[in-house]
């Protein structure tokens, strides 16, 4: 997830001006009591070998490690098929749906990839240590049992309308899922627990992952042109700033999924290239420093003392980043991956078994290792303020200074990463919070035109003010949603083994054969 650097507090480093307008300090203090009271319950923490953890992270840690062991370590023994999905094997071209398995997972990366993987990972190596990377990969590792599981009964429960459009998500397989599962009494309960995820991911859709990605669009643009003595100082340059990005935006929502299945094709694994190609230069510059890296990652996950408290602490800190990196368990990429053309759901589901390896395992792991075996002096100062009580280091300049001592120029190349991942995330996120929209309020044209003008109006709106008690409070909302969203994956887990298991007999049987596809995933459907 692109905005949730830690637990216990709002997100970090929000554009803003030295002294709030009016209007931005009258909403902070209508939502501020409103946010603390929220964050407080769904960041509260419990006690851990005498450390602390949020209830929250404990909750869908638990939930990962319980999947993995349900379905036999799906994550490794699906990973061969979940390539061949990717590539469009297994795919016949009259199969339902709207986008290919290819275009779904980008969809659903572009809504979590982004400034938690650069900035985040950044705060948890300096907060705990070193070993909070061994941590965060076994969590992320995990995490990829209960994408599979979620995602598998997103297309099982998903919609499929007159026109070809699909809708997905937690409230299909709440509503539909639960009754069949636990019979009348599943029905009330599965109506309450659906029209509450619709909220809350309409509520996150708008702010969090909407106001939060534009207002760091333009602080980073404002950066690297100088500050506010710069280019993009002046009185209106983020009002311009905004309406330049709502106005791309818009032009892409228009499309549907469809439309975001093409951009986000393109664009999330190009940028994911080129940061995980930077991040290997800077490694390999340092080639020499590599093994004492990894025996600090190691070590540190298992020192008696630390940062953060330690082992416990490392843990805690490199769990917690992995949550918040790759959603798994929130259940927001199901309404993405939902949209796939396929008639075996848990292909989508051995797909969406990637997606936190992309994210946490992959691209969080090469920031964590960047930023150790640089080593800067930045780094170790702000590891040294936090161990003396100080506050929450400012992660994205950590990895900029990281790449820094090898590739001067490459905080613009950054600035421009950033900037490129929020702009995908709004995407995504406008798409879900479409989902919800039209779940509470119903799919009429006239209805969907005005939502996807509030997006666009709160895109604007995020680049101008710095409402960071707004975006704090829909961050708590959405992990509200974790909570009730894993209590229905304990009852629905057997629909998924079965399906799989369906899916696994048609493929030996030799019912479901490999087809051969366009070696361009993107360029298949297009």
């Amino acid at each position: 997830m692109l905005n949730a650097l830690s637990a216990s507090s709002p997100p970090a480093a929000l554009a803003a001006q030295e002294e709030p307008g009016g209007i931005e300090d009258a909403i902070n203090r209508v939502f501020e009591p409103i946010s603390t009271f929220t964050n407080d319950i769904v960041f509260a923490e419990i006690p851990l070998f005498g450390a602390r953890m949020p209830w929250i992270v404990a909750w869908l840690v638990v939930a990962a490690a319980s999947f993995t062991i349900y379905f036999g370590f799906i994550q490794f023994r699906g990973l061969r098929m979940s390539v061949d999905l990717i590539r469009g094997k297994y795919s016949r071209p009259d199969d339902p749906g709207e986008v290919t398995h290819f275009q779904a997972l980008s969809a659903a990366l572009s809504g979590t990839v982004g400034l938690g993987n650069i900035a985040g990972v950044a705060v948890a190596v300096t907060i705990g240590g070193p070993g909070a990377t061994l941590w965060m990969i076994l969590c992320g590792v995990l995490g990829m049992a209960t994408k599979f599981l979620e995602c598998t009964l997103g297309v099982k429960y998903r919609d499929v309308h007159p026109d070809g459009s699909v809708s997905g998500g937690p409230m299909q397989y709440l509503r539909k899922g639960l009754p069949a599962r636990l019979g009348g009494g599943g029905v009330v309960l599965g109506r309450i627990l659906a029209g509450a995820a619709a909220v809350m991911i309409l509520l996150f859709g708008i702010a969090g992952g909407n106001m939060f990605q534009s207002n760091q669009t333009f602080a980073q643009l404002q950066e690297v042109t100088g500050g506010e003595d710069g280019f993009l100082g002046g009185d209106g340059a983020a009002l311009i700033v905004g309406a330049i990005l709502a106005a791309v935006v818009g032009l892409v929502i228009m499309g549907g999924i469809k439309s975001i299945g093409r951009v986000a094709g393109r664009l999330v694994p190009t940028m994911t290239i080129i940061y995980v190609a930077a991040c290997l230069i800077v490694i390999g510059a340092n080639l020499s420093a590599v093994p004492g890296a990894i025996g600090e990652i190691v070590g540190g996950a298992f020192a008696p003392e630390g940062v953060a408290g330690g082992a416990v602490g490392a843990l805690i800190v490199g769990f917690q980043r992995a949550v918040f990196s790759n959603e798994a368990g929130v259940g927001s990429a199901p309404i993405a991956h939902s949209a796939v053309k396929t008639r075996h759901p848990a292909t989508e589901g051995l797909v969406a078994l990637m997606e936190p390896f992309i994210d946490t395992v992959v691209i969080c792991t090469m920031t964590a290792l960047t930023i150790v075996i640089a080593s800067t002096p930045s780094w170790e100062a702000a590891r040294a303020a936090v161990a003396e009580g100080g506050g929450t280091p400012a992660g994205v300049t950590l990895t900029s200074d990281a790449f820094e001592t090898v590739l001067p120029w490459f905080p613009v190349v950054l600035t421009i990463a950033v900037a490129l991942f929020a702009f995908s995330t709004i995407l995504t996120w406008a798409y879900y919070g479409e989902k919800a929209w039209g779940y509470l309020f119903g799919r009429g044209r006239m209805t969907t035109m005005v939502y996807k003008a509030i997006v666009c109006v709160f895109v604007v709106l995020g680049a101008v003010l710095a409402v960071d008690s707004v975006i704090s409070f829909t961050d708590a909302v959405l992990f509200v949603l974790a909570f009730f969203n894993i209590l229905g994956l304990y009852f629905l887990a057997p629909v998924a083994k079965k399906e799989l298991a369906r899916f696994r007999r048609k493929v030996a049987t030799g019912e479901l054969t490999r087809t051969e596809r366009d070696p361009d995933p993107v360029r298949a459907t297009e």
